[in-house]
């Protein structure tokens, strides 16, 4: 939009020093409806000139012998739209005749040449000329002032639009990233899904499977020391025993392995102070790991004790340990350090704190492939028979139970990582308590004893056990045959159950024995590690396979 400007009165300068010319020129000038200001020298007329000056009306004399250039400047330097129209009133004529007029016209550029003597109409033209001119050039200033703000007006709309324009491609692309991060973390979260679902299948599986052989072990073990004690003793025989002993309890190990990895051992978790713990294991890492390894600990003091069973974590770092020389065949640096770890809400893991134990070899590493196996039962990398796969699962099925994780970090010729988070306990790391030696002979008082199991072999196995330590056994195959000796008067010291019978359980065998005699001490004896959630009674528990002299001491320890 054009600005409309109004006329601004516009004055016209006048430099006529010589006699009354300067007043002859300002009446002729106003005639023409100009008003005038007359100027003594060139230097004031040059101070005066501005904007608002229509013309300037020069004499010749008055300039001949002046230094024209401050008056040359100041046109030189006159804005884009100005023209500062001239009028020099001369004795000589025009520059086509006067050569002085000639330089004046190139020194100061818009001049007119007026000769003397000239018509007053002529002067009067002239002037009503040169004040159209002038006031051309003052419009044009106004166009170009209003061409000046539109430029920056659009600049402006074009800023802002730019801006805008910014501002929604960032919410577009944070929208982006916000979806791909969504699309990223919801298949990580599948994925994840996907892993504990195949894990918990194969965990109740191998569960189930441990807690069976567990079964068939005990009977094995059972009947297998009671053959060493009444067998003649002589070297092929016991070689034989020796064999058969040694499969069982192997077999026993891997069932407690598979156990671990499907979070159903019997776990006895305390305050435990880890640092101690590695210190402690420090020699027999050392023979484990052999003297081409170097072993560097960093364990800070004053971490807080983590809620752990000692003998697992010690079984687990043996593990890793293991594990990490095997991908030293060379030799290299295992790192065993501890940490302090805050977990915020919305992670893996429970929010609180963790103690962290951390692994870390310098051997061989995993691709990213084994690496997302690791953690299956029965996948190993190494020759056959060499190893069970059942390490890491175990650890990684310890860590869960514990309420903790495992955390694996490998790269193939730089090395693993293997991170064991704990929680925090509450109470004071627990003094290691060693076990005192308990003969077999432990219980020298006869007692009247009470098996429950459904499996005959077991039943069988476990009552010769218990009649050869000189108790008198009565045996049940069920729950309800249980209580019927109860409800029958007979002695009972010790009622001694199995867990998962069908009709009713060990647990609901308890409870019913405890309301026909409250003050009946009762074991159970389980291949299982946890009892469900409901179970009202805290009963002690020997786990399956048992020997004798551990049969002994449980009976000892509740009986007396």
């Amino acid at each position: 939009m054009t600005t409309v400007v109004p006329e601004r009165p516009l004055r016209a300068l006048v430099l006529a020093p010589r006699g009354r010319d300067a007043a002859v020129a300002a009446s002729l000038v106003e005639q023409a409806g100009v008003t005038t200001g007359t100027c003594p020298d060139l230097a004031v007329l040059v101070e005066t000139l501005d904007d608002d000056t229509a013309f300037v009306l020069m004499t010749e004399d008055a300039i001949i012998n002046a230094d024209l250039k401050p008056l040359a400047t100041w046109l030189a330097h006159q804005p884009a739209w100005s023209d500062l129209p001239l009028v020099l009133v001369t004795d000589g004529g025009g520059p086509e005749r006067n050569p002085i007029a000639a330089r004046w016209l190139e020194a100061l550029g818009n001049v007119s040449f007026i000769e003397r003597p000239f018509h007053p109409t002529t002067l009067v033209s002239l002037v009503r000329a040169m004040v159209k001119g002038r006031r051309r050039q003052l419009e044009t200033r106004s166009l170009l002032a209003d061409l000046r703000r539109g430029e920056v007006r659009l600049q402006q709309i074009n800023d802002d639009l730019e801006r805008r324009v910014d501002d929604r491609t960032a919410q577009l692309q944070h929208a982006h990233d916000e979806l791909l991060a969504h699309v990223a973390e919801r298949a990580r979260t599948e994925e994840q899904l996907r892993q504990l679902q195949k894990l918990e299948s194969i965990g109740q599986l191998t569960g189930g499977v441990a807690h069976d052989f567990n079964n068939l072990l005990t009977a094995v073990l059972g009947n297998l020391e009671l053959l060493r004690k009444r067998l003649p003793s002589n070297p092929a025989t016991d070689r034989l025993l020796d064999g058969a002993t040694q499969g069982a309890q192997r077999g026993a190990a891997l069932t407690q392995r598979l156990l671990a990895f499907a979070r159903r051992q019997a776990l006895q978790p305390k305050p435990t102070d880890l640092a101690e713990l590695v210190r402690g294991m420090g020699d027999l890492l050392r023979r484990s790991l052999g003297p081409s390894i170097a072993i560097e600990l960093d364990l800070p003091a004053g971490l807080p004790p983590a809620l752990a069973d000692q003998n697992q974590i010690e079984l687990a770092l043996l593990n890793l340990a293991v594990n990490a020389r095997d991908a030293m065949p060379d030799g290299g640096r295992l790192e065993i350090a501890l940490g302090l770890e805050t977990v915020p809400p919305s992670s893996d893991l429970a929010a609180g704190k963790y103690v962290r134990l951390r692994v870390w070899d310098t051997g061989c590493g995993m691709d990213l492939q084994t690496l997302s196996r690791a953690i299956e039962p029965f996948f190993s990398t190494k020759e056959v028979g060499k190893g069970t796969g059942l390490g890491l699962s175990m650890i990684h099925g310890l860590a869960l139970q514990l309420k903790g994780a495992l955390r694996l970090d490998s790269e193939q010729g730089r090395g693993t990582r293997a991170e064991l988070w704990l929680p925090v306990a509450n109470g004071k790391a627990a003094a290691a308590v060693v076990d005192a030696e308990i003969g077999a002979d432990t219980s020298k008082r006869r007692l009247n004893l009470l098996l429950v199991d459904d499996d005959f072999l077991i039943s069988l196995s476990t009552a010769a056990l218990l009649e050869d330590l000189g108790h008198e056994v009565v045996k049940a195959s069920s729950g309800a045959a249980a209580l019927e000796v109860l409800q029958s008067g007979k002695p009972v010291d010790l009622l001694i159950t199995d867990y998962a019978m069908p009709g009713m359980t060990g647990v609901q065998l308890a409870e019913a024995a405890r309301q026909l005699r409250p003050g009946l001490p009762i074991l159970l004896a389980t291949g299982y590690a946890d009892l469900p959630a409901r179970t009202k009674l805290d009963l002690p528990r020997l786990s399956k396979p048992y020997q004798q002299r551990q049969l002994a001491e449980r009976i000892t320890s509740l009986v007396g």
